[in-house]
């Protein structure tokens, strides 16, 4: 190799090694957020209303038995008819009244030996009242019962419109997850930042206490069935996914 090439290379060699030495000793730049995506904190927040309900509900009936079905089934349509129009004269009006059963059943007997036979038919007849109006719905369940039905089930109280405390509820429920993500990140020794995706986890009603109705306290026409509403719990939840700083 003649001199100037010889010269040539080890300048060459020179300025690559001085290079590598300077990527070296250079200290690594920021962490491209795209890189950095995956620092972050998903929590679920619960945020819970407590409504007054503003929808009531009901189902009264009549259950009798005769002999012969005929017997049975008009003296069951005769008391049914009249709880109807006690309820009706109390207030209730046609779109607050429906039927949901009515039912037949053959009462048999059976003796040793012999082949069951029918000694009479039970008949059942039960309609649904439901209400806006809570405050009344007492009075209502009271007619029913004088009017002579002995049967009384499913009293309910519900919340007519879903998103009645919504707005309120889920703000809390974002508070909630924002407390527990930055309790986790002190704990890592970090702090949270933008909250980087928010998913809604609908609303929940937990099952709400039924009141009894005691039929043996409506036998003086001038009783007011006790009917309490209470107060409904509506909880909401949301999921939230944090930015750790």
């Amino acid at each position: 190799m003649t001199r100037p090439i010889r010269t040539l290379a080890v300048a060459v060699a020179t300025v690559l090694g001085a290079a590598a030495v300077l990527v070296a000793q250079t200290p690594p730049g920021p962490v491209p957020r795209e890189a950095a995506a995956w620092q972050t904190v998903s929590v679920t927040g619960v945020g819970r209303v407590s409504l007054t309900p503003d929808r009531a509900g009901f189902t009264v009936g009549v259950q009798t038995v005769a002999p012969s079905l005929g017997a049975a089934t008009q003296e069951n349509a005769a008391r049914m008819t009249a709880i109807v129009a006690a309820l009706r004269k109390a207030g209730a009006t046609d779109r607050e009244l429906r039927t949901t059963g009515l039912s037949i059943y053959p009462q048999q007997g059976a003796e040793p030996g012999k082949q069951p036979r029918i000694l009479g038919y039970q008949v059942s007849n039960n309609v649904a009242v439901t209400r806006d109006d809570v405050a009344t719905i007492g009075r209502l369940l009271e007619a029913a019962v004088q009017a002579g039905a002995n049967s009384v089930s499913g009293v309910s109280f519900s919340v007519s419109d879903s998103a009645r405390g919504r707005d309120t509820g889920l703000q809390a429920a974002f508070a909630d997850a924002k407390a527990k993500a930055d309790v986790l990140a002190r704990a890592a020794g970090r702090s949270i930042g933008r909250a980087l995706a928010i998913t809604e986890g609908g609303a929940a009603m937990p099952p709400v206490p039924m009141p009894m109705y005691r039929p043996q306290m409506a036998q003086a026409a001038s009783y007011a069935a006790p009917v309490e509403s209470g107060a409904e719990e509506i909880a909401f939840a949301v999921s939230v996914v944090f930015e750790l700083q």
